[in-house]
């Protein structure tokens, strides 16, 4: 498994005063940098230490966010106030709840 196929996100972080590189499938992993490429190039080169790890060790790799197959079915849990707002919102769209609630992404 390559280890650039996973999903990678550098944030500022105010407090730190550096930017942090972040994997969203190792989300306990990080490395930190004043230069937002060297915070990019950090995170990966660590992903890919870690990924060599758990392969060596016989340990499962978690398959990259960009590779799993999804449903496109999830329950989502609200108040009864949302629902019913939402329900409100989609009847004077004239849509039904799922296309207005798919409609906001």
């Amino acid at each position: 498994m390559d280890a650039h196929k996973y999903t990678y996100r550098v944030t500022w972080s105010a407090e730190d005063e550096e930017y942090v590189g972040l994997c969203a499938e190792f989300p306990s992993l990080s490395w930190m940098d004043k230069s937002q490429e060297k915070a990019f190039m950090g995170i990966v080169s660590l992903v890919c230490g870690i990924v060599e790890d758990m392969k060596s060790n016989g340990e499962t790799v978690p398959v990259p966010l960009s590779e799993r197959k999804y449903s496109g079915h999830f329950v989502v849990r609200t108040t009864p106030e949302t629902h019913r707002k939402l329900a409100m919102q989609a009847a004077e769209a004239g849509v039904s709840l799922n296309r207005l609630v798919n409609s906001l992404f």
